[in-house]
C-alpha cells in the first residue's frame, strides 16, 4: 500500500521505510520555531534542566512578532530574554524589530522552511508551512524546549484526510474562503489529530499566498497538519528562495485515507464565520445588515501581497465608512516595502485606514486594535473565540480580504460586488 506525502516525510525523518497511522515515531526536526510569547517558556525550561547548548543554531528560528514593537514592560522583558538567548547561542534565524515579520509569513518568504521539511513550532498555526509541501505542526513550549535541545520530536503518525475541490472558483473566493467552508462542513473537531491534504483543480490553480492561508487554519478544524502536494507553483515559489535543497514529495495513487471529501469549488461563495467558532461559516449574503466597528486586514492568515492587492483594489477611490476603524498589517517588512512601491499605502491612507508595522497584535487581543465591550470586528485573522480580540463581550467575525475591505467601506458585512 502506498503512502501519503505526510507519511513519506515522517518516515524519512524517522529513518523508516514506511509509517502508518497510529505508530509512534521519533523524528528529526529541520526547523524549530518559537515566538516572543512561547519561546521564553522554552528558554526557561532549558535553564531549569541545566542545558546550555542547542542541537543546531541554524535550525532554530526565534521570531518576536506577537507583542512587538514592545507593547509594555512585560513584553519588553520577554523579548529581551529571547534576544539574549539568540545572541548567546549565535542563532542564524533571529529577526529584530525593523527586520522581523509575522512568523508564518516570514519563514516561507525567507526560504527558511522548504518542501519536505519537518517543522515544529510553539505556535498552533505552524501548520501554515504545509502549503510548501512540508510537515509542520504546533507544540507546547516545553516540547519546543526538548526539540531545541535534541533536534528530535516524538509524534504519533496521524490519520489522513483528503479534501478535493473541483471546478473553478468564483470571483472574490480564495484560500481563506476554502478553509472556512471546510471547517464549516466538518466542524472544529472534524479533523482532530488528522492530516488534512488539499487537492483538486481549484487547489492546483491557487497561488502560494492562498495556499498558505488555506493551510494556516487547518488547526481550526483540529488538524495535526494541513498540506498541499508540491507542484509547479511550489517549485516556482522556491526558486531562488530556498536556503536548503527542497525535497518534493507526492502522495502515492494507492495511498490510504481515512476519509475523502469532494466538493464543487464553483459553488462556493465568499465565506464569513460568526462568533464564537470558525465552524460558524456561511455564505456572506447570510450576514446582510451585520454592522461592524472595526476591520482588521492582516495576520499570518491574510497579510500577504495578494491579500493587500485585493483589499486595495476594493478600497481605491473610496472611504472607510464613518464610525468604522480599518487597520491593515502587512505580514513582513518585504511585503510592506512592496506594497509601498506599488502605491497600495496611498490607497489605504486615502481611504482613511491605519497601516501598521508587521505584528500579530490585534489577532490575539494584544495591542494595535483591542476591542472594547460591545464592539464587533470583522477580521482576516484565524480565530473568533470569546474574548479573542479584547473584551469578552466583544465579537469577531472572520472573512477573507475581499469581504473585509468591502465591508469596511459599507460599514456592515457585505459581498464585495456591492462596492467593487
Amino acid at each position: 500500500m502506498g503512502m501519503t506525502i505526510t507519511e513519506k516525510i515522517l518516515a524519512a525523518h524517522a529513518g523508516r521505510d514506511a509509517v502508518r497511522p497510529g505508530q509512534f515515531i521519533y523524528a528529526d526536526v529541520d526547523i524549530a520555531l518559537g515566538n516572543d510569547i512561547t519561546a521564553p517558556i522554552a528558554i526557561q525550561e532549558l535553564a531549569k534542566a541545566g542545558i546550555d547548548t542547542v542541537f543546531d543554531p541554524a535550525k532554530i528560528a526565534l521570531v518576536p512578532d506577537h507583542s512587538t514593537p514592545n507593547k509594555d514592560i512585560k513584553a519588553a522583558e520577554l523579548c529581551k530574554m529571547m534576544r539574549e538567548f539568540a545572541h548567546h547561542h549565535r542563532l542564524t534565524h533571529y529577526w529584530e524589530v525593523g527586520r522581523v515579520g509575522i512568523e508564518h509569513a516570514l519563514l516561507p518568504e525567507q526560504g527558511v522552511v522548504v518542501p519536505g521539511d519537518v517543522v515544529i513550532g510553539a505556535d498552533s498555526h505552524t501548520c501554515t508551512y504545509g502549503a510548501l509541501g512540508a510537515f509542520s505542526t504546533g507544540v507546547g513550549s516545553t516540547d519546543l524546549a526538548a526539540v531545541m535541545a535534541t533536534g528530535k520530536v516524538w509524534l504519533r503518525v496521524p490519520e489522513q484526510l483528503r479534501f478535493v475541490f473541483g471546478g473553478t472558483l468564483k470571483k472574490w473566493v480564495g484560500g481563506k474562503d476554502l478553509i472556512l467552508y471546510t471547517i464549516g462542513q466538518i466542524g472544529v473537531d472534524g479533523a482532530l489529530y488528522k492530516s488534512m491534504e488539499f487537492a483538486g483543480e481549484v487547489i492546483g490553480a491557487l497561488g502560494m499566498d492562498d495556499r498558505l492561508s488555506l493551510c494556516n487554519m487547518a488547526i481550526e478544524a483540529g488538524g495535526k497538519n494541513g498540506l498541499v502536494v508540491p507542484d509547479g507553483v511550489t517549485r516556482e515559489y522556491e526558486s531562488g528562495r530556498a536556503e536548503r535543497e527542497p525535497v518534493y514529495v507526492e502522495s502515492d495513487p494507492d495511498a490510504d485515507y481515512a476519509q475523502v471529501f469532494e466538493w464543487d469549488g464553483s459553488a462556493i461563495e465568499p465565506q464569513v464565520a460568526a462568533p464564537p467558532l470558525p465552524s460558524n461559516a456561511r455564505a456572506v449574503g447570510e450576514f446582510k445588515g451585520t454592522t461592524i466597528d472595526q476591520v482588521v486586514i492582516g495576520s499570518c492568515t491574510n497579510g500577504r501581497m495578494n491579500d493587500l492587492r485585493i483589499a486595495a483594489g476594493l478600497l481605491r477611490g473610496k472611504k472607510v465608512a464613518p464610525g468604522v476603524r480599518l487597520i491593515i498589517l502587512p505580514g513582513t517588512q518585504a511585503i510592506y516595502k512592496q506594497a509601498m512601491a506599488e502605491g497600495l499605502f496611498e490607497i489605504f491612507i486615502d481611504a482613511e485606514a491605519a497601516v501598521s508595522t508587521p505584528t500579530c497584535g490585534p489577532c490575539l487581543g494584544g495591542h494595535m486594535g483591542v476591542l472594547a465591550e460591545g464592539e464587533r470586528a470583522l477580521a482576516t485573522t484565524n480565530r473568533n473565540f470569546v474574548g479573542r480580540m479584547g473584551h469578552p463581550r466583544s465579537e469577531v467575525y472572520l472573512s477573507g480580504p475581499a469581504v473585509a475591505a468591502a465591508s469596511a467601506v459599507a460599514g456592515e458585512i457585505v459581498h464585495p460586488d456591492q462596492v467593487g
